[in-house]
């Protein structure tokens, strides 16, 4: 009796070891991260569309660092442009990763999720000096609307009717608003403001506040979910630490 009682001690043992064998991760198992320039959550410190690693910071960017330290998983991070590009490598590469990036129903099977690590409000800006009042977003379509192509933003107004004057780069945005080349900036608050801020620009206000959307890390779906589950694991304690609304108010 003695003997099976200590057999089935081993077997069940030997199946735990199993079990947490299979869940590690390989120690050379490394994600390569992309994002772009969306200040005040991802940006280069010296204001150009291509930095490496410690020459990116932002909200999202510091997060992100203390994610995988404390989940103990590799990773390289590359700030590059335009979205569109790095949007669709991260769709394409197996290993990797894409921040800031809004989950919502048309990307939700494209990746893994993990966040969400900020959030942001989409809005109209104008000029101080417009009389432009909005009540509804139906009453937005009679003015020139400027957007950033392949933002998230932009996608939800275009699906909703609207014909938006499309730039490569947001803060271009800013400067058609100040110049008079569109009425309304579509953008999102306070990455928006920031932006204009980094072009001289103060005299802009928010007319209209249309949707507010939660930012995640999205993986692609090669990714092991083991990984995910340590990066979630890690973000969560974070958050009860304080970390996160450290690291916003911090930027803010």
């Amino acid at each position: 009796m003695f003997y099976k009682w200590l057999k089935w001690c081993v077997l069940c043992i030997l199946a735990g070891l199993s079990s947490i064998s299979t869940a590690d991760i390989d120690p050379n198992y490394k994600v390569i991260l992309l994002t772009e320039n969306f200040p005040p959550y991802n940006m280069s410190v010296n204001d150009k569309n291509f930095a490496r690693d410690n020459n990116i910071d932002g909200i999202s960017a510091d997060i992100v660092r203390e994610m995988f330290k404390r989940a103990g998983i590799r990773y390289s991070l590359t700030l590059r442009f335009p979205w569109d590009r790095i949007f669709n490598l991260t769709r394409e590469k197996s290993n990797y990763g894409l921040f800031s990036t809004v989950r919502n129903a048309d990307r939700e099977k494209m990746f893994k999720w993990v966040g969400p690590i900020a959030q942001f409000d989409s809005v109209f800006l104008a000029k101080d000096s417009s009389s432009i009042v909005i009540t509804t977003l139906e009453d937005a379509k009679k003015y020139r609307v400027g957007g950033y192509e392949g933002d998230a933003t932009a996608n939800f107004l275009q699906k909703r009717g609207f014909e938006l004057i499309l730039s490569l780069k947001d803060n271009q945005n800013a400067k058609k608003l100040d110049q008079g080349k569109i009425d309304l900036w579509a953008t999102g608050d306070p990455p928006g403001r920031y932006l204009a801020q980094q072009e001289g620009i103060r005299n802009l206000k928010k007319v209209y506040t249309f949707n507010t959307s939660d930012l995640y890390l999205a993986l692609n779906p090669e990714v092991p979910d083991e990984v995910t589950k340590k990066l979630q694991s890690a973000l969560e304690e974070m958050r009860k630490e304080g970390f996160i609304e450290e690291t916003i108010n911090s930027y803010l």
